[in-house]
């Protein structure tokens, strides 16, 4: 079921935070590679723009982790009681899932592997073993099998609950992109890395506006 959205409504359950300074600051400057470590910058035929390999980590690891919060906020319409709450994850699903595919068409313009659009885990490659694993505030399959399950102003506590701690982990991961040697330098990591840490910043402050609404009735 897809939601019909005003942008009224979308601005409500926006407004308070968008007026305020922002929770957390990200540098505004691209990140400078390391003098002491030399980066070894990566090209692609028919890409202007070098890239590294931190910059293919963080797209093949962020694919999956928007998959999560996709799925997540497609359950609100069938499970959830709050309508704000209702506009923020058909907002969520909108914009991560074109993110998705932007991410998806990044990593085989490059002709790097590219993870399934949903894709729940995050492979990593040591020698011949490949590891599947969450990526920093995913939800646990326990955890997410309980936010299935629940209805009502129940699954509104553990889905904000949930996605605060998640969005936090993509910020994370902006952060650690940011702080590593050649990461995020060319324009277009830059502008995604920055844009994702902004987006999330304010939805979080949002969330947890919501969730103390939500403990105080």
């Amino acid at each position: 079921m897809v939601l019909l959205i005003s942008p009224s409504l979308v601005a409500l359950s926006l407004a308070a935070v968008l007026a305020a300074p922002a929770a957390q600051e990200l540098q505004t400057s691209k990140p400078e590679p390391k003098a002491e470590l030399k980066t070894v910058m990566l090209r692609a035929p028919g890409i202007e723009q070098p890239f590294s390999q931190a910059d293919v980590d963080f797209m093949q690891g962020m694919i999956p982790h928007h998959a999560q919060a996709v799925k997540m906020g497609g359950w609100a319409p069938t499970r959830g009681s709050n309508k704000q709450l209702l506009v923020l994850c058909e907002r969520i699903v909108v914009g991560q899932r074109d993110e998705i595919n932007m991410m998806r068409q990044w990593l085989s313009d490059r002709g790097q592997e590219v993870p399934a659009a949903d894709a729940m885990r995050h492979k990593m490659k040591m020698g011949d073993m490949v590891h599947e694993m969450l990526m920093p505030g995913m939800m646990t399959d326990e955890e997410m099998a309980a936010l299935e399950k629940a209805r009502g102003k129940d699954w509104d506590r553990l889905f904000l609950i949930g996605m605060i701690k998640h969005h936090e982990g993509a910020i994370k991961m902006v952060e650690d992109l940011m702080n590593t040697t050649g990461g995020a330098t060319g324009d277009d990591m830059f502008k995604f890395a920055s844009d994702v840490f902004a987006d999330q910043s304010t939805e979080i402050e949002v969330m947890k506006q919501m969730l103390a609404a939500i403990k105080g009735e």
